[in-house]
């Protein structure tokens, strides 16, 4: 049988809180007790039990993670920024992958707080009633990630999408380029592509210029592909800032498949900064944003509403950067 707290204290000749002292750190203990605990815990190869530990403690040091999609290119980069801050606070994380389906999303919260997780770290195409209504039942401490609330009800980590779009459009309009066209998917008011093709429509007409849509039933390649061949055969633009890098790759294919040079005859942005932006040839330029940050900046918040440290701001706003390669420049350095 597994040893238990007991068999340690009986080892070491100790009572139980001594024992549960020294495995929190929770007080004071002389160096010697100290020591002759941890070499009864060695001796015994006992583990604590976590359960255990986090029904004592009130806490299970577990945090949930619920994200759209996995397998989503930036996604690795945000999660590393998690788990790295996570274990410097000695948390681990529970991840779950929700589609994207907002009624899978409130299923998860349900499912993280019978777990009896700490808190949680989400990450939504969008933010409901439903979700905020979701969260006060739960009552867990919780830091949007790439996710807004608008009425500033729930602390967050975002980018100002709607400012990065509208410097896409100034860098294009910049290189000469005034027939340019969003392309883009969701039409729902609060979703990071809505917040982006409201900077690239603002942009578009603070230079007198019409904006142009590119509707995609999906926000993936195969679908942008098919919309952007369609749309570029019957109108010539300039250039596309598309929703994410994904798309942007598709909207590259499709000027080759209708013999269009880029960049020499259309130029394309992608939103993200993924792998595809450098596996591609020409290059893509992008709107960079700070994978690894998003994750980093999420948890260390995380941490400051479980530990009740004061903070200054329910939003943080990172920054974001134009990576400009070949897809816009035919001289890229």
């Amino acid at each position: 049988m597994s040893a238990t707290i007991y068999d340690v204290a009986r080892e070491a000749g100790v009572s139980m809180a001594t024992v549960s002292r020294v495995l929190n750190d929770t007080a004071v203990v002389k160096e010697e007790t100290k020591k002759r605990v941890l070499d009864a815990i060695a001796k015994l190869s006992y583990r604590p039990n976590a359960v255990a530990r986090g029904l004592a403690s009130k806490r299970t040091k577990t945090i949930g993670v619920i994200v759209p999609d996995v397998s989503a290119g930036f996604m690795a980069e945000l999660v590393r920024g998690i788990e790295d801050v996570a274990r410097m606070y000695s948390y681990h994380i529970i991840l779950c992958n929700s589609d994207g389906s907002t009624q899978r999303e409130i299923d998860l919260v349900g499912t993280m707080w019978e777990k009896q997780v700490d808190g949680l770290i989400f990450m939504s195409p969008r933010l409901t009633a439903d979700h905020i209504q979701t969260f006060e039942d739960a009552q867990l401490p919780i830091v949007l990630c790439r996710t807004d609330d608008k009425e500033k009800r729930i602390p967050s980590v975002n980018i100002n999408n709607r400012q990065a779009s509208q410097d896409a459009v100034e860098f294009l309009i910049a290189k000469g380029k005034k027939h340019i066209a969003f392309v883009g998917g969701s039409l729902q008011e609060g979703t990071l592509t809505a917040e982006r093709r409201q900077g690239y429509a603002e942009a578009m007409r603070k230079h007198g210029l019409d904006p142009a849509f590119v509707f995609t039933s999906k926000e993936d390649y195969e679908t942008s592909l098919i919309s952007v061949r369609s749309q570029l055969s019957i109108d010539r633009f300039e250039a596309f800032l598309a929703a994410n890098d994904e798309m942007a790759l598709a909207a590259l294919h499709a000027c080759y498949d209708l013999q269009l040079r880029v960049p020499e005859d259309v130029m394309i942005i992608g939103f993200d900064n993924t792998k595809l932006t450098e596996m591609s040839r020409p290059q893509l330029t992008t709107v960079a944003q700070p994978m690894y940050d998003y994750g980093a900046v999420a948890m260390r918040f995380l941490t400051k509403l479980l530990n009740d440290e004061p903070f200054n701001t329910y939003t943080v706003i990172l920054p974001h950067q134009i990576m400009e390669r070949g897809s816009t420049n035919s001289f890229p350095v």
